[in-house]
């Protein structure tokens, strides 16, 4: 069985046989000696195989060697000795070789030099290859690990909430449907209208946008939950921070307020940059440094003041400031890009949506930190967050982080029965499609919030990836579902 190259690296060069297997990123030859760089995925780093045709060991030939050209497959055995060059302490002096796979070097598409996200994108059956895809894969795969760790060690119990749905009170209409109706001539109802009892539920079903109003009943009796799952939303968003599919983080608390959420959430973001940090040191540097070059094309005065690492670091170590949303608008309507009318959408009163031109203005420029706004509109968030006692406002929270503004929601739900029941009527939500969420309200009902922390997001953030279909291993928005 072969070692990982990952495993192989950190051995000593004792001269032992070892055996390895991986895709070639690069061969150099220099006489008869060839210099293969090897990479089979466990790690950013190659594993230099140092192949000497004239020695006659079996496989190895000039015509063999042919075949060794970037993107073939190959297994390959020697010992392990102290490498004679720089940027590696050991290399392989092969003495079996055998190709798998060859990758004809004129159509193969990966050949050793830079290529565009937006050309790899087109070629996402074979993006994972390359360094940039490996280093946030294997990212991704750490923070997955992390998130069931992190609640786990907590006492929270993870469940599993449905990804069909039959109501759309949390998508605002966004939905996609789920049925098996013919597409051609469904059956109708007298007024015109598909004929939704005829269907395979018996009513109108749709994918999930959330698993937060399943998760809340069981907070109601298990105490701390989280959900961890896929989510959709058919939002025709072309823009480099929307998904059709995409993956959401959801905990649920009884018996915590507000307050609790935010310290909840900031600790719990706080651990899995420490968790990156420590634990996938090689690709954060490797994307650091990425990201540092990328910053060189920009004009000076939207270039980082930090690096990435800097940036992570930073973060992990300060406090997150808090803030009211009247305080960030009085921020925002003073701010000198308001006044110069650099906002695309200007900040001329209390009420409006903030945008991600503005998170990041309070972000990046005004506090240079995370920010937790607070206690938002009533009118502009969910029928379930709990109205505050100023009638204009309810007790949510967003946290806005650097490059990417918006990271986590959250609120205090509203845990009283008759004022969840108005807001329901508010949103023109059928009291029916609902009933299972108000009866919550009716048992037992406790003081509870939880929060939504977009997986994807979270991958921008700690990667420094600008393009949120270069987080996630098949993108699926409006127009494109390939792969």
């Amino acid at each position: 069985m072969s070692h990982s190259v990952s495993k192989v690296l950190g051995m000593s060069p004792s001269g032992e046989v070892v055996s390895v297997s991986g895709w070639v990123r690069t061969k150099r030859s220099s006489k008869n000696v060839a210099f293969v760089a090897l990479n089979d995925g466990s790690t950013i780093r190659n594993l230099q195989l140092v192949v000497d045709v004239d020695k006659g060991y079996e496989g190895i030939t000039e015509e063999s060697m042919t075949k060794v050209t970037t993107g073939a497959s190959i297994c390959a055995s020697g010992k392990l000795v102290a490498s004679q060059g720089s940027g590696q302490a050991v290399e392989l002096m092969v003495e079996s070789l055998t190709v798998q796979g060859i990758a004809d070097p004129e159509t193969y598409p990966l050949q050793p030099k830079k290529h565009s996200l937006e050309f790899l994108r087109e070629i996402g059956h074979l993006r994972f290859r390359t360094n940039v895809f490996g280093a946030v894969l294997r990212v991704r795969h750490a923070m997955t690990f992390a998130i069931h760790n992190y609640f786990n060690s907590r006492g929270f119990f993870n469940v599993h909430t449905p990804i069909i749905t039959g109501s759309d009170c949390e998508g605002a209409g966004e939905m996609f449907r789920v049925t098996t109706l013919p597409a051609q001539n469904p059956p109708v109802l007298d007024d015109g209208s598909v004929d939704y009892s005829k269907d395979f539920f018996g009513k109108a079903a749709n994918l999930t946008v959330s698993g937060q109003l399943e998760g809340e009943l069981a907070a109601m009796a298990l105490g701390k939950i989280y959900t961890f799952g896929p989510t959709f939303r058919a939002e025709n968003s072309n823009t480099s921070r929307h998904l059709s599919e995409f993956w959401m983080i959801e905990p649920e608390i009884a018996f915590a307020d507000l307050t609790d959420n935010m310290n909840l959430a900031e600790d719990f973001l706080k651990y899995l940059i420490g968790y990156a940090l420590d634990n996938c040191a090689d690709d954060l540097d490797f994307l650091s440094k990425r990201a540092a070059e990328e910053d060189k094309l920009k004009p000076q005065a939207e270039r980082e003041e930090m690096t990435l690492l800097e940036k992570l670091d930073f973060v992990r170590k300060h406090s997150f400031e808090r803030i009211t949303y009247t305080k960030a608008i009085e921020i925002l309507q003073e701010s000198t890009p308001n006044k110069k009318k650099k906002f695309q959408y200007p900040v001329d009163r209390w009420g409006i949506d903030l945008q991600s031109e503005h998170e990041r203005y309070l972000v990046e420029k005004h506090f240079k930190k995370p920010v937790i706004v607070t206690d938002y509109p009533k009118e502009n968030k969910a029928f379930y967050m709990r109205a505050n006692t100023d009638g204009k406002t309810v007790a949510a929270m967003d946290i806005l982080v650097p490059g990417v503004g918006e990271i986590i929601g959250g609120s205090q739900r509203e845990e009283r029965f008759a004022e969840l029941q108005q807001r329901a009527e508010d949103f023109h939500i059928p009291q029916e499609s609902i009933w299972w969420y108000l009866d919550t309200r009716k048992f037992g009902t406790v003081v509870h919030s939880g929060f939504g922390l977009g997986f994807e997001r979270l991958l921008m953030f700690l990667t420094g990836m600008s393009n949120v279909r270069d987080v996630i291993p098949f993108p699926r928005t409006p127009k494109s579902a390939e792969f």
